[in-house]
């Protein structure tokens, strides 16, 4: 490691200028990366870590962002340059080439109208002197050592064509593709499958010591740390707040915020032990916290034993095929099955975790329990009624008692509407409330039931975090009085701290309202810590099923073993 570092952050604040006046979203830290190491920056949504990663390559618009004091010093071929003094000319030159960042979300970040093979291309053609013919050759060849299917057929392929992980591969090579000195990766892993996230996370491992880099690798995730980072810097509300060797932190940190990062994954604890928060750690609620694992564990071995024998979902060979291919007059010529064959039961008050990756057919299955997706064959029975045989007029009834929350709550609520008629308006198709004055008084019952104010009725979506929009889309779904619920990837893009709160959110609403869950996951240590039984699913099928504990602990299915394998593991 040189002693010059390659990246110096100095004393470094970000304001935020607006009409209500300045609002400090990074205040006054200090961050080195030298070449050859990486660097994990680590911390919630609105910790500022994104903003100081833009602010290297100085991607925020000024205004509004406004630079008060510090320096981002970088040093190229033994030269200190303040990117913060640079001229744009000289931006340019560097972004790419010498500095290059790897996005959060692919699908936003590459362009849908131009192919992938043109997009790497373009950052070929910009930074090097070569012929379109060499910046091809250069492309497939990068395309091949992230790994990525028949490389040559990729490069004509849109974005739209390829899985999340293929996307996220294209947007390594095009941020590896000029060899730069340093790369800033900001959450690139977070809502992928956790086997997708594993080949991502030793993809970008083996092309930075391949090549020496130096690597920012910002997340919410110390499990993803742990796997990857060799420091790690803790960011809260703005401050760097703890720093040092990746195994320093986790043996010995010494923050409440590190602790509460480091404690709220569901992977550290028994079914039926409350999760604990960022709030239980800051505000030293821990004696609490502890005196509610044994009631929660008590609760949780009822629940197994006294409600597991009483049937509310029979699946019988259910079947779902998609067209796959049509003729000219739009008759189905070949079929795709989603679902192949599956049979199970749910029982009342349980929770059923039902695994697997993208593609799997867990999200159709899942849809299909609700008739949004219709079955091609097999029986859904629910309490005892066939509900694949309902009329429109009789599945819009049967929608009160069964209800989804949805993986994207900024996507599944209408951002035109008030958060108090976004709740209202399935009781007003539904006739549950005859009056608007009825409807806001149970709209307000249920914001406080999901812990959020009476005030948040006259907000709207984009005004709430993504934690509090998920627990106003769980709340939309009590509204009906549902007794079954269908939890679609319902956590998977939360930070953890907020994904602990949810989680324990659905488990109180479940002892409080008596519900039952169908939890839908990629991640099979939160479906061990909120599940009584799992389903595994692979291409369509059940490939493995039993308790939580016996299938998470004792795996029989390979699939099974290579999802548990790909879990982020903290080994203190």
């Amino acid at each position: 490691m040189n002693s010059a570092p390659l990246l110096s952050i100095q004393n470094l604040s970000i304001d935020f200028l607006s009409e209500n006046g300045n609002t400090s979203a990074v205040k006054n830290i200090s961050l080195s990366v030298h070449r050859g190491e990486i660097v994990a920056l680590v911390g919630e949504s609105g910790s500022g870590k994104s903003v100081t990663s833009l602010s290297v390559l100085q991607l925020l618009p000024k205004p509004p962002a406004h630079y008060p004091e510090g320096k981002i010093i970088f040093t190229e071929k033994g030269q200190s340059i303040d990117l913060l003094q640079l001229p744009q000319k000289e931006l340019q030159r560097i972004r790419g080439a010498k500095i290059s960042m790897i996005f959060q979300e692919p699908m936003t970040s590459l362009n849908p109208v131009l192919k992938c093979g043109e997009q790497v291309m373009e950052a070929l053609l910009v930074h090097k002197k070569i012929s379109n013919a060499e910046a091809k050759r250069q492309t497939i060849e990068w395309f091949e050592k992230v790994k990525l299917p028949e490389p040559k057929k990729i490069f004509n392929r849109y974005p739209h064509q390829l899985s999340g992980g293929q996307k996220q591969r294209v947007m390594i090579a095009m941020a590896m593709c000029c060899n730069p000195d340093l790369l800033i990766c900001d959450e690139p892993t977070t809502a992928l499958d956790v086997t997708v996230q594993k080949t991502i996370l030793q993809l970008i491992k083996e092309l930075q010591q391949a090549r020496n880099m130096g690597v920012i690798f910002i997340t919410h995730d110390l499990g993803v740390v742990a796997e990857i980072a060799d420091r790690v810097a803790i960011m809260y509300k703005g401050e760097l707040v703890e720093e040092g060797s990746t195994q320093t932190i986790f043996r010995n940190a010494f923050h409440p915020y590190t602790k509460a990062l480091i404690a709220c994954r569901p992977a550290l604890h028994p079914k039926g032990e409350r999760l604990p928060t960022v709030s239980d750690y800051l505000s030293e609620g821990k004696a609490e916290l502890e005196r509610s694992k044994f009631e929660a564990s008590a609760r949780n071995t009822e629940h197994q034993t006294a409600n597991l024998r009483q049937c509310i979902v029979q699946v019988q060979n259910l079947t779902v095929k998609f067209p796959a291919k049509t003729s000219l007059f739009g008759k189905p010529l070949r079929f795709f099955t989603a679902v192949n064959n599956v049979s199970f039961d749910v029982f009342k008050n349980e929770t059923l975790g039902l695994v697997g990756e993208s593609g799997c057919g867990k999200t159709t299955l899942g849809r299909s329990l609700l008739r949004l997706v219709e079955p091609s064959s097999g029986k859904i029975i629910y309490n005892g009624t066939d509900i694949t045989q309902l009329s429109k007029e009789q599945t819009k009834a049967l929608r009160k008692n069964v209800q989804l929350v949805f993986q994207d709550p900024y996507s599944s609520l209408n951002p035109r509407l008030t958060i108090e008629s976004a709740l209202a308006e399935p009781m007003a198709v539904a006739g549950i409330e005859t009056s608007a004055k009825a409807r806001r008084k149970r709209a307000t019952e249920l914001l406080e039931k999901v812990s959020l104010p009476a005030s948040a009725l006259n907000r709207y979506p984009h005004e709430f975090s993504g934690g509090q929009r998920q627990r106003i889309v769980i709340a939309r779904a009590l509204g009906l009085n549902p007794d079954f619920l269908v939890c679609d990837e319902s956590v998977s893009a939360l930070d953890v701290s907020v994904q602990a709160q949810v989680l324990n959110l659905l488990n109180d609403l479940k002892k409080e309202l008596g519900l039952t869950l169908l939890f839908i996951s990629h991640d099979l240590s939160v479906v061990r810590y909120m599940c009584d039984r799992v389903l595994v699913m692979q291409a369509g099928n059940i490939v493995e099923s039993g308790l939580a504990e016996e299938v998470y602990n004792h795996p029989k299915n390979s699939y099974t073993q290579a999802l548990l394998n790909a879990v982020p593991q903290i080994n203190p």
